[in-house]
């Protein structure tokens, strides 16, 4: 078990890819990774835009950065919610500045571009968010998983194995 020990953020609202939340919790847990759901409200059933339901453990507002290992954030329309509320922001940041790593897929990218810390690193995303990630200062690529510093992104669901794999590699450092 690789990342016994370690506690890992997920971020969750309605919406969100299904594939793109459940495999990471389901593949860190596989690894001995605790992983908490965080909402807007503690115990709500969020549903994914297949329908698939996600509990959340902790309220956003209830959230320690510094009692978590890692930050995951899922792609779908989810991002897009997620990235309006300032507890969020002010997680990734505070994540982002104590050198966390950082999981974003798909449309993911949308909450670090809000938070502000994409300047002058190398990510991709689902080609949709291209250029608003260029926009925030990134160099945006086309690849399965990107892994820079302590950022780890990644495109779209068929690209989940690459992703993981570079995430975990990222936690066990």
């Amino acid at each position: 078990m690789k990342l016994k020990d370690k506690k890992v953020l997920q971020l969750v609202s309605d919406d969100f890819e299904d594939l793109e939340l459940w495999y990471p919790v389901l593949r860190l847990r596989e690894e001995g990774a605790e992983v908490h759901l965080a909402g807007e409200e503690k115990g709500h059933s969020y549903k994914g835009k297949y329908g698939v339901p996600a509990v959340s453990d902790v309220s956003f507002k209830d959230v320690n950065p510094d009692d978590y290992d890692a930050l995951l954030v899922p792609g779908g329309w989810s991002p897009d919610k997620l990235r309006r509320y300032e507890e969020i922001l002010s997680i990734v940041k505070k994540m982002n500045e104590q050198n966390k790593p950082i999981g974003q897929i798909c449309h993911a990218g949308w909450v670090l571009i809000s938070a502000k810390i994409l300047e002058g690193k190398k990510v991709t995303s689902t080609p949709g968010i291209k250029d608003d990630m260029e926009n925030a200062g990134a160099t945006w690529v086309d690849e399965p998983s990107i892994i820079d510093g302590n950022l780890v992104s990644s495109r779209r669901p068929a690209d989940l194995p690459d992703y993981l794999r570079d995430f975990i590699s990222v936690m066990e450092k």
